[in-house]
C-alpha cells in the first residue's frame, strides 16, 4: 500500500477530510443524472491525479459504495502500485481478448481494481469507443462508481477517448504548478468531445489540504 493513500494512513487528517468533502459533492452532483462512471483527468504530468483518484475511491468504498478503479493509463500506470496489488493482467488483456474483466480485490472492502495490464505499443488503437462503452456498461452493472484513471489530457488523446464515454469528468489541477492556460486548454479538449465536466479539484493547496476546490 502506498503512503500516498492518506485516506487510509491518516483518515482523520485535513487531507482525508477534504476527500470526504469531494465525495459528498460528487454524490450530490450525480443526483438525477446517473453519475456512475467518472474520469479523473489532469492537464499535465505534474498533477498527481492517480493518487487523488485512489484516495477518492477509498472514501467512496468506506461509505459503503461498491467501487471499481480502472487504470486506463496505458502509458504510465500507477494504480496497482498505489494499492499494492499485482498488475500483470488487466485492461489491455480484456481489450484484446474480451471475457470477464480481470478485477482484483484491494485491501479496502468494496473496492476492486482493473489494472492496466501489459503496456501495448499503441494504446490509442486499443481504446475504441465501442470497446470502452462495452467495458463501462459491464463494470457499472457491478459497481456504484467506476473511477477511471488516464494519461494527461494535453499529452495524448487517451483521456479524451475515455471522457467521451464516461458519465462525468473531474478535472484535477495542482496549486502553484498547473498554469491557467493549461487548465483552459484541457477544458476545451474535454468540451470538444462533449464530456460532462462536473467540476474541478485543486491539489497540493495550502494548509495541507490536498483537495480544496470543487465546482462548475
Amino acid at each position: 500500500m502506498s503512503s500516498d493513500l492518506v485516506t487510509l494512513t491518516a483518515p482523520r487528517s485535513a487531507a482525508a477530510e477534504a476527500f470526504q468533502s469531494l465525495r459528498t459533492n460528487i454524490e450530490f452532483s450525480g443526483l438525477g443524472i446517473g453519475l456512475n462512471s467518472l474520469l479523473v483527468a489532469c492537464p499535465d504530468m505534474e498533477t498527481a491525479k492517480s493518487d487523488a483518484l485512489a484516495n477518492l475511491a477509498v472514501v467512496m468504498a468506506d461509505a459503503g459504495d461498491r467501487v471499481i478503479v480502472v487504470d486506463g493509463d496505458l502509458r504510465r500506470p500507477l494504480q496497482h502500485v498505489i494499492f499494492g496489488v499485482r498488475g500483470e493482467a488487466g485492461l489491455t488483456d480484456w481489450l484484446q481478448h474480451g471475457g470477464e474483466p480481470p478485477l482484483v480485490d484491494t485491501q479496502v472492502s468494496h473496492l476492486r481494481l482493473l489494472a492496466a495490464g501489459p503496456l501495448p505499443p499503441n494504446p490509442v488503437a486499443l481504446l475504441s469507443h465501442k470497446r470502452l462503452a462495452e467495458l463501462l456498461e459491464t463494470l457499472t452493472a457491478e459497481a456504484d462508481y467506476v473511477l477511471v484513471d488516464a494519461p494527461p489530457v494535453l499529452a495524448v488523446t487517451d483521456a479524451a477517448l475515455w471522457a467521451s464515454r464516461v458519465d462525468g469528468t473531474l478535472l484535477a489541477v495542482t496549486a502553484g504548478r498547473t498554469r491557467r492556460e493549461q487548465a483552459q486548454r484541457a477544458k476545451e479538449v474535454l468540451e470538444k468531445v462533449q464530456s460532462n465536466i462536473i467540476g474541478a479539484v485543486l491539489l497540493d493547496a495550502e494548509d495541507s489540504m490536498v483537495v480544496t476546490g470543487y465546482g462548475q
